[in-house]
């Protein structure tokens, strides 16, 4: 646990974040944009939180390409509603690892052992993992989508829709990771009792508790659009064919990159509240 701020640490970090975004960028998931997200969050991660936290971003970052390149080319049709696919830029890095940067930051600035934050840290992470794992297992369910808001059919990749392969896929993601964090022993010597047994409990349920957030502001406030030309739903408002679309719910000002950043927080909150309640 970090007493003061360790600038060989934070500097550490930095080479380790960037040697890795590197290495992503070079292999196509990420693009210059992501790498500086990457770079940043993971610094951030890296320098404050130490190798226990950095190793759970890496987990989620490497987890989560590797199934955003499963079956690929059985998801291009799909992929076309999505604002963002492929690469990750910027905006998908600080979406996702935005919060817990923060966190890790928080925890490493006030030199002290702070339970909520260490299990908000593990919430973040594993409600990320969980809704990348929810979508990319998602799209490829062979269910018909519903919304999460009325239960109506949607097609595949629609924004808020749900199939419980894309649930139970959810589940497993955060399960991953509560169950590294509590695989690594994390910050062990700072834990009274068996109270780490409980990162893999509360890492599942907040992580799976912020994905559905996520569907359900999917479903209501982020602006979803159509393009007319093309006679198909997106999440872009400029569709991929080139023609303007337009909006038809939502809000615009809210893209999916908000809303990802909020689960995220929204995954935070729940397992920091938790942990303030659980451990003693």
């Amino acid at each position: 646990m970090p007493s003061a701020i360790s600038y060989p640490q934070i500097a550490l970090g930095f080479v380790f974040s960037s040697i890795i975004a590197w290495l992503a960028y070079r292999r196509a998931a990420l693009t210059k944009s992501g790498a500086l997200g990457a770079i940043l969050t993971g610094t951030a991660i890296f320098g404050f939180g130490g190798l226990d936290w950095g190793l759970l971003l890496i987990a989620f970052f490497i987890s989560s390409s590797l199934l955003t390149r499963y079956k690929e080319s059985a998801k291009e049709q799909v992929a076309e509603q999505f604002a963002k696919g492929g690469a990750r830029d910027l905006g998908q890095a600080l979406a996702n690892g935005g919060v817990a940067a923060i966190i890790a930051a928080i925890y490493g600035l006030t030199g002290s052992t702070h339970w909520p934050l260490m299990f908000a840290f593990v919430g973040a992470i594993a409600e990320a993992n969980a809704d990348t794992w929810a979508t990319e297992w998602g799209v490829l369910s062979k269910e018909t989508p519903r919304l999460i808001t009325t239960g109506e059919p949607v097609a595949p990749g629609t924004s808020g829709g749900v199939t419980w392969d894309g649930t139970k896929a959810s589940l497993a993601g955060a399960l991953l990771i509560g169950m590294l964090a509590f695989g690594f022993h994390w910050d062990i010597r700072t834990w009274p009792g068996l109270d780490v047994l409980l990162l893999l409990p509360v890492g599942g349920l907040a992580g799976v508790l912020g994905s559905l957030f996520d569907s359900l502001l999917g479903a209501t406030v982020q602006g979803i659009y159509y393009c007319d030309v093309c006679s198909k739903e997106t999440e872009r408002e400029l569709h991929r064919c080139g023609a303007r679309t337009r909006l038809v719910r939502g809000w615009r000002a809210i893209n999916n990159d908000w809303v990802n950043f909020t689960g995220t927080l929204v995954g935070a909150a729940v397992a920091g509240g938790l942990g303030a309640l659980l451990v003693k």
